[in-house]
């Protein structure tokens, strides 16, 4: 495929049909002040919103970098073919009625096919987007109306969502929108492909992404890394739940690791900011725009309330914000200024004394912001324009700017409501450098997702898990086995066919034991499981009381402290997840699990581990014995050994039992793509 940058970047542009979709791109454009050429092809008018319009591509006097079709699906087909072979920049196909309609259309499919191989290595987007807004350079090829205005730098935002899209243009919040695209189908081009064009572009800060679903994970994982490279962040809003939590249903891991687990896991280890709503991802644009990544989040507040202190503090630890205590160079300077009738914390509640003083104010944000901090946040709402005089206020804005430039750390401007930061200054804030945060609760999250982001990468590359067919269960003694051969460790144990069978073998094994009836995927819910057995009678006794006749006899391991559950499951979307979790009958219940991409370090376990709540048990809680966590960790490697090694659909130890020199799989389960050799 041909570059994006003629696309992206036109200084030609073409829009095919006359429909009210294209007399808009038309008028857009031409709003905008795009400087380049613009024709419009329409086999019976002579003009189209107001734009000298030709009959055919034939007449147009040049091979147009970018072209937005209008017209039905089947003629987007031949239109594309004719632009391909006139060697055109790129095109977008606003048509419905392909892929995305092939349960109502019996063709839906096949058109889509048709189309790609029509645009050879022309670059499409679609079809079935809107295509795209460039408010650098004025080329609105985009359909509708919308909010954005032309801009000298700013952010990228790439929706898989056309409407999505449109409603953030009209975003009040003084985001500068550099370049908005829509994906559509992704038939040709896809996220990943549009995200590193946008990156080349020097204009570009940071790049915001609204996902349904990521088809190339490969092309994806480049991307990241890219714009890793590049100092350019990325934030992501995941949609949808992942297709893994819908077809694994064997192991306790695909309730752990469903849902957004995936996602969240593949966005910490390519270092992008992942949110979970549309304001918030406005609101860390802006952050990353300003200010990039935070090294960590240490934060302090100023305003003039006892109460929007108290109202940051508590939003703040929700979301995992830290204010730390002033230090005495704080205080000192501080104190030259506020005198002793001030409280002096982090939130800062500066009262009144020094409102409208711009000098003093200076004097005490300079002062706050001496601190070890990544972030200075002032809280201030604005009083309505129409009703009220704003002189005061921008007085705060002109200490703030002062404090900055005497700092250099970052500084934000904070309203606890979006109506009370007006959108003129947002605008002016942005471009002074100061972050214009509009909602704590928004705000809060935005430092908590950018700060979350580790300083360094692995820059191992993500396993792609090879492809499953015909899958199946094999037994937990096979399991074990294979598990073993990759360097686990298992307990003593022999298959036994019937309870007399069961009984021999357990003497064999020597008393205690423990029976498991095998063939049944949740053993202890089914009351498939007995431990401690001590004698042949108890042995037979509970082998007749088991949902089976076919056993596992194993010797029992005593001196367990903690129980883990190890697992791995395959998305399609994301890679091979890896869950830790608090294991045992209680799993589901805890919800005590982290997740992670394969391949993963033995350091980068260590750490996962380190977060479970269960780790203090692993540590020596209150004193108690400590677990072996080299031994754990061998477990891990073991586990990602065999998964990185065959077609695997799931994978899962629960419990691994853990103990002062040893980390044993007790129960084990593999669902994977081939018969597994004894």
């Amino acid at each position: 495929m041909r570059s994006l940058e003629r696309l992206l970047r036109p200084k030609s542009v073409a829009v095919i049909g006359g429909g009210t979709w294209c007399e808009n791109v038309v008028r857009e454009c031409r709003k905008s002040g795009f400087r380049g050429e613009l024709r419009v092809v329409h086999p019976k008018r002579s003009e189209v919103g107001g734009c000298m319009a030709v009959k055919s591509i034939d007449e147009l006097p040049f091979a147009p970098d970018a072209t937005f079709i209008g017209v039905n699906r089947h003629l987007t087909v031949d239109i594309v073919r004719r632009l391909s072979a006139i060697r055109a920049g790129g095109a977008v196909c606003f048509a419905s009625g392909f892929r995305e309609a092939a349960q109502e259309l019996d063709d839906g499919h096949s058109l889509q096919e048709e189309l790609v191989l029509a645009a050879g290595d022309m670059p499409i987007l679609g079809p079935n987007c809107y295509g795209f807004i460039n408010a650098l350079d004025g080329a609105m090829l985009w359909p509708d109306q919308h909010g954005a205005e032309v801009v000298s730098r700013g952010i990228a935002i790439i929706s898989q969502s056309s409407n999505i899209a449109l409603n953030m243009t009209m975003q009040t919040r003084g985001l500068p929108i550099a370049y908005l695209l829509t994906v559509g189908n992704q038939a040709q081009t896809g996220l990943s492909d549009i995200g590193e064009a946008l990156l080349d572009d020097d204009r570009v800060t940071a790049i915001g992404l609204h996902i349904e679903g990521i088809g190339d994970l490969r092309g994806f994982e480049q991307f990241a890394r890219k714009a890793n490279a590049l100092g350019k962040p990325l934030v992501a809003l995941k949609v949808g739940k992942s297709e893994q939590a819908k077809t694994a249903t064997v192991s306790h891991t695909a309730s752990l690791a469903g849902g957004m687990a995936g996602a969240s896991a593949l966005f910490r280890r390519l270092g992008i900011a992942q949110v979970d709503s549309l304001p918030v991802l406005l609101e860390t644009l802006k952050l990353v725009h300003v200010a990039g990544y935070l090294p960590n989040a240490r934060i302090a507040s100023m305003s003039c309330s006892g109460g929007e202190a108290s109202l940051m503090a508590d939003t703040a630890f929700q979301k995992g914000v830290f204010f730390p205590e002033l230090d005495d160079q704080q205080k000192t300077h501080l104190k030259r200024v506020l005198g002793h009738k001030v409280a002096l914390a982090n939130p800062l509640d500066y009262h009144t004394y020094i409102w409208g003083d711009v000098d003093e104010m200076s004097r005490t944000f300079t002062a706050m912001m001496q601190g070890d901090l990544s972030l200075g946040i002032v809280v201030l709402d604005f009083p309505r324009a129409d009703r009220c005089s704003q002189d005061e206020w921008v007085k705060v804005l002109e200490a703030i700017e002062i404090a900055v430039k005497a700092t250099g750390k970052p500084m934000a401007v904070l309203s606890s409501l979006t109506e009370t930061l007006p959108e003129d200054v947002a605008v002016s804030l942005m471009a002074k450098g100061i972050v214009p945060f509009c909602g704590m609760e928004e705000a809060m999250s935005a430092i908590a997702a950018v700060s979350s982001i580790p300083e360094e990468l692995t820059s191992e590359t993500i396993h792609i898990p090879k492809t499953v067919g015909n899958s199946i269960t094999i037994s937990e003694g096979k399991a074990k086995i294979a598990l073993q051969k990759h360097g686990a460790r298992i307990p003593v144990s022999v298959q036994a066919k019937g309870a007399f069978e069961a009984v021999s073998v357990a003497e064999d094994v020597g008393f205690p034991v423990v029976l498991k009836g095998l063939g049944i995927a949740h053993k202890t819910e089914a009351g498939a499981v007995s431990l401690n057995l001590m004698s042949a009678e108890e042995v037979s006794d509970a082998a007749s009381a088991m949902p089976a006749d076919r056993f596992l006899v194993e010797e029992m391991v005593t001196g367990g402290i903690a129980e883990l559950l190890v697992g791995v499951l395959r998305d399609p979307a994301h890679g091979l997840i890896l869950t830790l979790a608090a294991g045992g009958v209680l799993t589901e219940l805890l919800q005590d699990s982290v997740s992670l991409i394969l391949p993963v370090s033995r350091s980068e376990v260590s750490d996962a581990l380190s977060k479970l709540r269960v780790f203090e048990i692993l540590s020596g809680y209150r004193g108690g014995p400590q677990c072996d966590l080299d031994a754990i960790n061998d477990a891990v490697m073991a586990v990602q050994s065999y998964a990185m090694s065959t077609a695997v659909e799931e994978i899962e130890i629960n419990p691994l039992l853990c103990g002062r020199d040893f980390a044993i799989a007790v129960d084990a389960l593999i669902k994977c793509g081939e018969a597994i050799d004894e």
